[in-house]
């Protein structure tokens, strides 16, 4: 007789168990894509962000090329004193021009850093934006998944025409066309 009150047990519990996985199961799934690169490109700061990002580079090639001219220079001087100097004098030579290359590769070094810096600061806030808006479209509309097509290591290689395609309702959350 305790043989079989371990699997009526069971059998209750399954019996009990069963409804609730059948409505797990039973919950719809809804996936979306969007294209993110085209709501960033759409975003109104896009322009102002480019400006900045522009004359930060231009700020950068116009101080490169100062120092680029400052080194030749250095070298017409000392190409036209001659040969017949001092090894002493030469060494000094060596080190100022030297010291400017030094310099340049070290502007330069600095340069990216702070352009890097400035991209990831202006950047930054409209990325999060994006994402708030993304996040604020899939809880409103019940999606289970929102997919980005426009992300090259994307897995998706088919979106039917059933799909729905959340772009729009992003782009209308952040108030753009």
């Amino acid at each position: 007789m305790k043989k079989f009150m371990m699997p009526k047990k069971l059998l209750i519990l399954l019996f009990a168990i069963a409804p609730l996985s059948m409505s797990i199961a039973a919950q719809e799934t809804k996936i979306a894509y969007i294209n993110s690169q085209e709501i960033f490109n759409a975003m109104p700061e896009i322009p102002d962000i480019e400006k900045q990002l522009s004359d930060k580079q231009e700020e950068i090639k116009k101080n490169a090329s100062a120092l680029e001219t400052e080194y030749n220079a250095k070298l017409e001087e000392f190409s036209k004193v001659g040969t017949n100097i001092s090894d002493a004098v030469k060494q000094d030579q060596q080190r100022q021009l030297e010291q400017i290359s030094e310099r340049y590769q070290m502007y330069i070094q600095n340069s990216q850093k702070e352009a890097q810096e400035l991209y990831q600061k202006l950047v930054g806030p409209v990325n999060q934006k994006i994402q708030d808006a993304i996040k604020s479209v899939g809880d409103e509309n019940g999606f289970t998944y929102i997919l980005d097509i426009a992300t090259p290591s994307s897995p998706i290689v088919y979106v039917s025409d059933s799909a729905i395609d959340a772009t729009k309702m992003v782009k209308t959350k952040l108030g753009i066309n």
